[in-house]
C-alpha cells in the first residue's frame, strides 16, 4: 500500500465550533481511511502554514483521492493537500528505471 502525507487547515468557523465543543478528530480520520481499506498512521496539529498533518496508508491513489475529496467537500477545511510518499526502495527502483529514459531538455 502507498503512504500519503496530507496537510490541512480548518476554516475559522470550524475552529470556533471546536473551541465550543473540543473533539479528537483522530477517530473520524481513522474511520474515513479504513472505509477504503487504508490505515491512519498519525494525526498532528501544528503551528504555521497548515493547521494539521496526517500520515495515511491506502490501497491506491483512487482510494486516497476519494477520502481527500470527501473530507474536502465537507466544508470544514480551508485547504487540503495530499502528497504521495515514495519509500527509499521505490525511489531506487525509479532511479534505475530513469536510466532507460532518453530525456532531451527543451531547445537542446
Amino acid at each position: 500500500m502507498a503512504i500519503y502525507l496530507t496537510r490541512f487547515s480548518y476554516t475559522p468557523e470550524t475552529w470556533a465550533r471546536m473551541i465550543e465543543n473540543p473533539e479528537d478528530r483522530r477517530e473520524a480520520a481513522r474511520t474515513y481511511i479504513e472505509s477504503v481499506g487504508g490505515k491512519l498512521h498519525g494525526f498532528w496539529y501544528a503551528f504555521g502554514e497548515h493547521d494539521g498533518w496526517n500520515l495515511w496508508e491506502a490501497p491506491d491513489n483512487i482510494s486516497m483521492a476519494a477520502v481527500a475529496l470527501s473530507i474536502g467537500a465537507g466544508g470544514a477545511l480551508s485547504s487540503i493537500e495530499t502528497t504521495v510518499l515514495l519509500s527509499v526502495d521505490d525511489t531506487i527502483e525509479a532511479l534505475e528505471k530513469a536510466k532507460s529514459i532518453r530525456y532531451r531538455p527543451p531547445a537542446a
